[in-house]
């Protein structure tokens, strides 16, 4: 890959983070659907578990697993498009294959058969080439499901992109639809990452004249077309790509109204459920969207519930994918990370909620010294993976500052419910910021306000007794005054 790290603005970097969460959510959450006939527009869509592995609730599934040994190698710095790192893909693959409860049919065909002659890329490919001469049935979907990694990778480079998105979808599925759906869909994703807006056409000069009007009509099919159209062959790469879109594309952008909870990031969540409710296979459909999905809302916009549930292969958790992520972006680059916090600050001790004893609000140094009964962390600035109680559930939040802040109100309110969440578990939450003087302060704000009753300003005042340092800013203020507002003669 090239030698300098792309510099991402915060806003981009949790887009690029996104991508992986946003395709592991989506996976995890059409794993308990696969298979299943279409759902009716109104039919509750949760992370339930079971399907084909059986999968636990929030256990992500192949397509995420084969993801993640992409990611794995691009996270060390090396060129996807070489024959060595290509060569550790297929061994992490096969290896994974191994005790995987379910593999796709074709892969683990051309990974069996490549074991058997021996383990390396160029056999994987002649493998996959025969496979394809012989059959002519080489189009699934399972190289189009793990691809989105390699859009992260090459982030800096287009045209990288486009060999190493092809090169790796034919080591398992041949055939040029597999190849073009993987250019397509990981082109769309670097757009996205970088810009904000979705265009899934943009990767369109680089298909071949013959092929590129056929996609363009694949295209506007699925923006004519329910996900549930596909139900019946979205196992073929071109439908799965057309029913993913269809989910994207068909499904409103809610109209930003914070007063009635709701936020144009919820399109994430809503086209995610129009997947799965598409039928057929439900879980890489999902996987596909999710993918996109994430690039354009990021990582904050995957809902709480979803993040405090998803894990899966290798032993990875929210917390994991995301630090995958970061590292795929950064190329294996070390990145500078101050663990000193806001040590010497005023308030290094944690304080009890004003409105709710269950929960305690502190700095980031606060973890050094959390009270034995907590068992909850709720994390609104960066922190190394060491100061996390070892047994203690644990959200990171990115709330990072108001350029990162496009779904500022989306991400407050999300982190209370939560909270919210958690409390009603009968856990006890530790929500803390870097130095309690912004974030955490207003996060639990809004947490009391809608426990108690209170208005917000009456809230943040009350919660800001409890932390000297806390300062709110403008922002924050405005943010909370647009999602709380309690009527005249209330607490």
């Amino acid at each position: 890959m090239g030698s300098s790290r792309i510099e991402l603005t915060a806003a981009q970097r949790d887009r690029a983070v996104g991508v992986l969460l946003g395709a592991a959510a989506g996976d995890a959450l059409g794993a308990g659907y696969e298979f299943n006939r279409p759902l009716a527009p109104d039919h509750p869509v949760g992370m339930i578990g079971g399907g084909l592995g059986p999968f636990a609730p929030g256990e992500w599934t192949d397509d995420t697993s084969m993801a993640i040994a992409i990611a794995e190698i691009a996270s060390t710095g090396e060129d996807l498009r070489k024959e060595k790192p290509l060569d550790y893909l297929v061994e992490r693959w096969e290896w994974w294959s191994r005790t995987a409860p379910d593999v796709g049919v074709q892969t683990r065909t051309v990974l069996s058969e490549t074991a058997a002659r021996g383990l390396c890329a160029q056999t994987a490919r002649a493998v996959s080439e025969e496979l394809h001469r012989s059959s002519g049935r080489t189009a699934g979907n399972g190289s189009l499901m793990r691809t989105s990694p390699v859009a992260l990778a090459y982030l800096d480079d287009e045209a990288a992109l486009v060999q190493a998105a092809r090169t790796i979808s034919e080591l398992t599925h041949f055939d040029p639809n597999a190849g073009d759906a993987c250019v397509l869909w990981c082109t769309a994703i670097r757009h996205t990452v970088l810009t904000g807006e979705i265009d899934v056409r943009v990767g369109l000069s680089h298909i071949v004249s013959e092929r590129r009007r056929l996609w363009e009509a694949r295209l506007a099919e699925a923006e004519a077309s329910p996900p549930s159209a596909f139900c019946d062959n979205n196992g073929w790469v071109v439908a799965a790509l057309q029913a993913a879109w269809s989910a994207i594309s068909t499904t409103p952008v809610p109209h930003e109204d914070p007063r009635s909870e709701v936020f144009r990031a919820d399109h994430l969540r809503l086209a995610l459920e129009a997947a799965v409710r598409g039928g057929g296979d439900t879980d890489t459909v999902a996987a596909i969207a999710g993918g996109l999905l994430g690039a354009a809302y990021g990582a904050s916009a995957v809902p709480s519930q979803w993040r405090l549930l998803l894990h899966g292969w290798p032993g990875l958790r929210t917390r994991g994918l995301t630090a995958l992520a970061d590292r795929t972006v950064d190329k294996g680059r070390p990145v500078e990370f101050n663990q000193c916090y806001a040590a010497g600050r005023e308030t290094p001790e944690p304080v009890r909620h004003p409105h709710d004893d269950g929960v305690w609000i502190g700095t980031a140094y606060s973890l050094n010294r959390l009270p034995s009964d907590i068992d909850a962390v709720v994390s609104l600035c960066r922190v190394a993976d060491g100061h996390i109680p070892a047994n203690a559930t644990h959200l990171d939040v990115r709330l990072i500052g108001r350029e990162a802040n496009a779904s500022l109100d989306f991400i407050l309110l999300d982190t209370v419910r939560a909270i919210e969440q958690l409390r009603a578990e009968g856990r006890t939450v530790f929500v803390h910021s870097a130095a309690a003087q912004n974030r955490a302060p207003a996060v639990a704000a809004l947490y009391g306000a809608r426990r108690q009753g209170l208005g917000i300003d009456r809230a943040l005042r009350e919660v800001c007794a409890m932390l000297p340092s806390a300062q709110p800013n403008p922002d924050i203020r405005a943010a909370l005054r647009r999602l709380h507002v309690v009527e005249a003669g209330a607490r």
